[in-house]
């Protein structure tokens, strides 16, 4: 297997070409986004070299406080985008934080014990962040489903509530749908994996000089890993939202 090959400045400079191709294909086609193709790259380019920089600095710290502070930064602003789409639903923030720490915290536990992950910025930081990143987007489609569905289901659970049901009963359909909405982006994409497209970490071992099947091996565990935080923060989230439709006299908010 091949050893891991730089890209010289120059050879990068060439691959530029590709935006250039954006450019031409929207000026064609009379988008008016060249502009915008134009400023993304630049910032793109910049962003990623100040990160680039940062990550340096990052991966060589040994501090466990500082690895468990800047994860937990990263768990609190995941919360506070994910929060965003459950505008409505009272203390969203703090519900979307307890239930990303929760599930990065279980995983990262179980990586950690079994031998898979080291306690080290290096392997700790890229990992958290993945894991956190895909319970902040699973949270926000958790959001979305539920403002929506108990709008439109009103008058099922008030039916129900009337009926003698308590606000978890009457909720629990709405709750179920809520979580399978949650999970489902991240269990197709499992199931299509090798087959619609080889998965970006995969490719970039590869790419990078890995063999094959340790690349593979990687991309198990980051698949298991997924579905690990993202079931657990979609069910904390759906438990503890849900309540906040209703009432101290168990009615529901009008």
């Amino acid at each position: 297997m091949s050893q891991f090959q730089t890209i010289s400045t120059i050879s990068l400079c060439l691959a530029s070409v590709l935006v250039i191709i954006s450019m031409i294909m929207s000026y064609r086609q009379e988008l008016k986004l060249e502009k915008d193709i134009f400023i993304s790259a630049i910032r793109a380019t910049v962003q990623l070299l100040v990160i680039g920089f940062i990550l340096s600095y990052i991966f060589s710290t040994e501090s466990p406080i500082f690895i468990i502070g800047l994860l937990g930064f990263m768990a609190f602003n995941a919360a506070y985008n994910s929060a965003k789409r459950g505008q409505g639903i009272p203390h969203a923030l703090w519900i979307s934080w307890f239930a990303i720490t929760i599930g990065a915290w279980i995983t990262l536990s179980i990586l950690l014990v079994t031998g898979v992950l080291s306690f080290t910025a290096y392997q700790l930081i890229p990992v958290g962040g993945m894991v956190i990143s895909g319970a902040m987007v699973a949270i926000g489609l958790c959001y979305r489903q539920m403002l929506s569905n108990f709008e439109l289901r009103k008058q099922e659970v008030e039916i129900k509530l009337a009926l003698g049901s308590t606000p978890k009963q009457a909720s629990k359909a709405i709750v179920r749908d809520v979580i399978k909405m949650g999970l489902q982006p991240t269990v197709d994409s499992a199931k299509t994996l090798g087959i619609v497209a080889l998965p970006g970490m995969m490719t970039g071992l590869i790419l990078a000089g890995m063999p094959p099947l340790e690349a593979v091996k990687y991309q198990m565990i980051v698949t298991f890993m997924s579905l690990s935080t993202i079931s657990i923060a979609c069910f904390i989230t759906c438990q503890l939202a849900y309540r906040t439709f209703f009432n101290t006299r168990n009615q529901l908010y009008k």
